[in-house]
């Protein structure tokens, strides 16, 4: 990203290639080869660096057969959110900040045909019968896409950049989102197969929590990862099997949901069922697994605060199941999830643990929370620079049964 190269120019030399050239003959090599000639011929007339004149073959090449535009924003691995609102207004996230990119596609069609390239990478279909699809690029990254005539602006096409090497909680802990003390608690609540519920806002870093928290697996046990879109990078553990959603075809059918492949995950003997997000009724099948011999189970739900996400998993619950009454509703959930870390993207755009709070149980009406850390704010943060700690609540965990269940005779 860092070479301004003349779009015009691009045009120009993929014009001379697509009319000359029989596209449809040529390997990936051959093209990349020619391609290399013209480029050499239509820049002789003056000076051009080597690394211009490599960008320019590139971005030929992606023009034709790569994702275009797209191809040199993925590859800079310091932008993290791509945003496409129609062919010419392309927003880029930088450590935290939106910047609105000095380029676009050549047209409409042309980034239909990327897009479809990408959705069609994943076996997926978009189209005016299914305008929305959620995928993922070969490299693991999550897109969505709306099409037109749902978009008023042209395809929208938003792309969570995949990190090329998987989050740890040793990251974690150098980016200041828990200290080394607060890992260590909770590799035993891992360990000691705990139900642990992830939460956050968007863009919080639920994902990449889960992905940390899910490497304190034993690598000796079976594990089902259950996803819209794979993206979790799980390693060292041989027995893994991961599944992900499929949308309906052209007809309507063929759908397969998280609802229908948490059911299917109960039959494969699992020993933890990994589920990437919760939006829906799937947190119904996804709270019986918890509670039928399930334990260890990992997953993540958006919500603005702990409180905020037992109400919202209440919600989900009755979408899957309306008749059930809330009392019936809030014992299942009680008596599921075992502890919820609640994240947060503060003011300074940083990500924070904000609060582990252990869930004590169904009591009285209420499903009763026992906070045990909290995020405190210190006296070095600003307006724009947010500086704390994650402190610890004189708050004992109450249900230590696991722990020792595991043998693990360390406090919490």
């Amino acid at each position: 990203m860092a070479i301004e190269i003349d779009h015009d120019l691009v045009l120009k030399i993929k014009k001379i290639v697509t009319d000359e050239l029989p596209l449809s003959k040529l390997s990936d090599e051959e093209l990349t080869s020619e391609i290399e000639a013209i480029v050499d011929e239509r820049t002789s007339d003056k000076y051009y660096p080597i690394n211009y004149k490599v960008e320019l073959v590139q971005q030929v090449y992606s023009s034709i057969r790569g994702f275009g535009l797209l191809d040199s924003i993925i590859s800079d691995d310091t932008i993290t959110e791509v945003m496409i609102n129609g062919p010419d207004n392309i927003f880029i996230e930088k450590k935290g900040k939106l910047t609105k990119l000095n380029a676009g596609f050549e047209s409409q069609r042309h980034l239909e045909d990327i897009i479809q390239r990408i959705v069609g990478l994943a076996g997926r279909e978009v189209n005016q019968a299914n305008p929305i699809c959620d995928t993922r690029l070969p490299d693991g990254s999550r897109v969505n896409v709306v099409l037109p005539p749902i978009s008023l602006c042209g395809p929208i096409l938003t792309i969570r950049k995949f990190s090329k090497t998987p989050m740890t909680i040793e990251k974690l802990i150098e980016y200041g989102s828990i200290t080394q003390e607060i890992a260590d608690k909770l590799e035993m609540l891992v360990r000691a197969k705990y139900n642990i519920f992830i939460s956050g806002g968007t863009g919080s870093g639920k994902t990449t929590f889960l992905n940390a928290l899910s490497n304190y697996i034993p690598k000796d046990e079976r594990v089902i990862t259950i996803e819209d879109s794979a993206e979790l990078q799980i390693t060292g553990i041989d027995n893994l099997v991961s599944m992900e959603t499929r949308n309906a075809n052209a007809s309507g059918a063929g759908a397969i949901t998280i609802r229908d492949l948490i059911k299917s995950s109960l039959r494969m003997r699992p020993e933890r069922i990994v589920v990437g997000e919760v939006r829906g009724g799937e947190a119904l099948d996804m709270l019986q697994a918890m509670n039928t011999g399930h334990d260890g189970s990992l997953s993540t739900g958006h919500a603005n605060s702990t409180d905020d996400m037992l109400s919202r998993l209440e919600t989900m619950v009755l979408q899957g199941a309306s008749g059930l009454p809330l009392q019936a509703i809030r014992q299942q959930i009680g008596s599921a999830i075992d502890i919820i870390i609640h994240l947060s993207r503060l003011r300074d755009k940083s990500r924070k643990t904000m609060e582990i709070t252990e869930v004590i149980g169904y009591v009285d009406g209420e499903i009763k929370l026992n906070p045990l850390y909290v995020f405190e704010e210190d006296e070095k943060s600003t307006m724009d620079k947010v500086s704390g700690s994650l402190k610890r609540t004189e708050n004992p965990l109450i249900n230590d049964f696991k722990l020792r269940l595991a043998g693990i005779k360390t406090q919490i």
